[in-house]
């Protein structure tokens, strides 16, 4: 069955605590060379069947109404996976 993954990040211009947490864990951790995390969100939707232009476009709608909060972030992809 095939599976459609769409990744969502918060938007560029809003803050994202759970990134600076994690590039300060980076740094304690003495990981050096990187300047910014950024974390979003991966959704995995299993397919009954075939995936038709039909499927991909209630998926980028379902991205847009329930997957993401748009006010805050994007849907930065939509992909399917075999």
């Amino acid at each position: 069955m095939p599976t459609i993954v769409v990744e969502v990040m918060p938007k560029a211009e809003i803050l994202d605590p759970q990134g600076k947490a994690v590039l300060g864990a980076l740094g304690r951790l003495g990981k050096t060379g990187y300047s910014g995390v950024r974390i979003g969100k991966r959704f995995e939707l299993t397919v009954d069947g075939e995936v038709t232009d039909a499927v991909l476009a209630e998926v980028r709608e379902l991205a847009d109404d329930m997957l993401a909060n748009t006010v805050i972030e994007d849907v930065v992809s939509i992909e399917v996976q075999p």
